[in-house]
């Protein structure tokens, strides 16, 4: 199979027949063997019904739906999980990623050897102080912190190759970072392709202010774990060793002053240094335990389901 394209949708019912329509007749005019995988993440409208009609009308389409709204990468990973094809195509499902874009995004991956290509929307129709703006700065950090040079990290619109999907794990909030993920999973060529952003058509956005202040303590998570997620000890051990050695060599001046420099002055109790002391030693041995536990909890921890399937369509397995 030529392209998997996988949507993630919340309440979509105005949009899922219009975009399966223009999907199928890309994939129609490029000739290409295909499947698109509609993940229903919960919805509370008909969007499962329209999903479950355009998958008998199609055999190309597929579904599956969530008991529940568990997130966007949930969403993401259920459907990576399924997707055979050589190429994975990811949209959202709101109308304003282009499908017209997929024959170039296909070749980019096929022809020029890219593991990972990125959308980015330099024209974009959105809020200027609501969204273009916090995502200038949510980007700038991204790029900042993951060394990943994208304009574009939240762009739905992206491509990879069946391998890269085949060895992230997209969890939490973590979908805008997936270029990271990837990245950390050894799939370093990574590249973008500036693609059309179309207006919002139907409905209203899912997304609010919220998302950014998630997205930036997202990007502190991603950046603790590919720095010292499978290596916790190395960060909080370090921190621990050094401030129990400053505590311990405050204790070590006071002891040596009393002793043998100043035996009749103050005691040392009534010396501030001893409470520094005293404090630095108490958090540089609970940095170490942390560490410590740290590396058995992540040797011992078992991979536990986070989303729950209620309905598939047109999987063979």
């Amino acid at each position: 199979m030529d392209i998997s394209v996988v949507i993630p949708l919340l309440n979509e019912q105005e949009s899922l027949t219009e975009l399966h329509d223009w999907i199928a007749k890309v994939m129609q005019s490029n000739h290409f063997s295909y499947e698109i995988i509609f993940i229903d993440d919960g919805s509370t409208d008909d969007s499962w019904q329209i999903i479950s009609k355009l998958s008998s009308e199609n055999k190309h389409v597929k579904g599956i739906r969530f008991f529940k709204n568990f997130g966007k990468s949930q969403a993401l990973h259920a459907g990576f999980e399924k997707a055979e094809g050589q190429v994975i195509i990811t949209m959202d499902a709101d109308l304003q990623d282009n499908p017209d874009e997929i024959p170039e995004l296909y070749r980019m991956i096929t022809s020029e050897g890219f593991d990972l290509v990125s959308g980015w929307k330099k024209k974009r129709y959105d809020s200027v102080i609501t969204k273009n703006l916090p995502s200038k700065l949510f980007n700038w950090a991204a790029r900042k912190t993951s060394g990943v040079k994208l304009n574009d990290f939240n762009c739905g619109l992206k491509a990879y190759r069946n391998d890269v999907v085949k060895n992230i794990d997209v969890n939490g909030e973590m979908h805008r970072y997936i270029p990271v993920l990837a990245k950390n999973a050894g799939f370093a060529n990574i590249s973008e392709k500036i693609v059309q952003h179309q207006a919002r058509k139907y409905g209203e956005t899912k997304f609010g202010m919220e998302r950014f202040i998630n997205g930036f303590l997202d990007l502190i998570t991603i950046w603790f774990l590919s720095r010292f997620g499978k290596r916790p000890m190395h960060l909080f051990g370090a921190l621990g060793v050094i401030m129990f050695i400053i505590g311990f060599g405050f204790a070590l001046y006071l002891g040596i002053d009393k002793i043998f420099i100043n035996p009749t002055g103050r005691l040392i109790t009534q010396r501030p240094q001893f409470y520094i002391a005293l404090a630095t030693m108490i958090i540089g041995t609970q940095f170490f335990v942390a560490g410590f536990l740290g590396e058995i909890i992540l040797r011992t921890k078992e991979d536990k389901k986070r989303y729950a399937i209620k309905e598939a369509l047109n999987f063979n397995n």
